[in-house]
């Protein structure tokens, strides 16, 4: 997890002991007391017990669906670290229902995982939805190429890789697998075969000429 993720997790939490809880604790002070216990209980990294406090405030009051979400983000992040990649899967999926807005950054998330597992058609998935989110993000592109040229697919590979050339020409990744991807094909188009020689037409006698 990036220091950058990590910031923005703890700045979130943060936020219920600051300026969002004292004015909800009013309104739902139940949800708003688990919150500040999930809260706790993340900033200790025990992600379990954060977890299951977040849901049951969340279930009282939505509000709390980001901070869920972000824990089931590093929770997520905490399995694949332990390759339990299977529940960092599942984590990073619920968090995705909770917080469709952050959609790129969990896609690219779960992709990282799947691909450490080689479970590659879900990962081109997420590739796939991460190049529509953000088709200018190159990097998406490259990844989706390298799986479709580990799938043989080798069509969508090439299609994708004239995309990275064509947006950046000196890309030496890129340069490299256009050298196997034609080899490749090269070596899958079967040779045309030459002409067929015509065969000679039997001589005739000129017509109306009689043999002596």
């Amino acid at each position: 997890m990036n220091r950058s993720f990590a910031f923005v997790f703890m700045t979130s939490l943060a936020l219920c002991g600051s300026q969002v809880c004292p004015a909800a604790e009013k309104k739902n002070p139940e949800a708003n007391k688990l919150a500040r216990e999930g809260a706790e209980a993340a900033k200790n990294q025990d992600w379990n017990k954060a977890v299951d406090l977040l849901k049951k405030a969340t279930a009282m009051d939505h509000k709390y669906s980001d901070e869920l979400s972000a824990v089931f983000q590093r929770r997520g992040y905490a399995a694949a670290n332990e390759q339990r990649y299977g529940d960092a899967i599942n984590d990073y999926e619920e968090a995705l229902k909770l917080t469709p807005q952050e959609a790129p950054r969990i896609h690219e998330q779960r992709a990282a995982v799947e691909m450490k597992i080689q479970d590659y058609d879900k990962a081109l998935a997420d590739y796939s939805e991460l190049i529509k989110l953000k088709p200018n993000e190159i990097k998406y592109v490259s990844y989706r190429a390298y799986i479709y040229e580990l799938k043989n697919d080798l069509q969508n590979s090439m299609a994708d890789n004239e995309k990275i050339l064509k947006a950046d020409p000196n890309n030496q990744d890129a340069k490299a697998r256009k050298q196997r991807l034609e080899q490749k094909i090269a070596e899958r188009t079967p040779l045309t075969p030459p002409p067929r020689t015509p065969t000679p037409s039997p001589a005739h006698s000129p017509a109306g000429k009689k043999k002596p």
